[in-house]
């Protein structure tokens, strides 16, 4: 059942209303009685969790796959110039 915002032209009261998409908008401020109008709102957001929701999560053999072409570039070492990003970092190769 969706939320409803209303807003009094009498009093600043605004309030939410638990009403089935059915019902008739409410008309009158259960604070003070005047009159009240329903507020457009955005809506909800919807935030998808996980994997699966993306083309590219379908299975866990693709993402594997994906893992193993394309390793994780080497840490870069602040003091060198391949800091840089141009090439991976010799000392940073040694190190890992």
């Amino acid at each position: 059942m969706p939320t409803y915002e209303y807003h009094c032209e009498k009093c600043p009261d605004d309030f939410e209303v638990f009403q089935s998409m059915k019902d008739e908008p409410l008309t009158v401020c259960p604070k003070c009685g005047g009159a009240v109008s329903r507020v457009i709102t955005g809506g909800g957001g919807v935030i998808f969790k996980g994997a699966g929701f993306y083309s590219t999560d379908n299975t866990s053999s693709k993402t594997d796959a994906a893992k193993s072409l394309n390793p994780a570039p080497a840490p870069a070492c602040a003091s060198c110039p391949h800091s840089e990003g141009s090439s991976p970092c010799p000392a940073a190769k040694a190190a890992g």
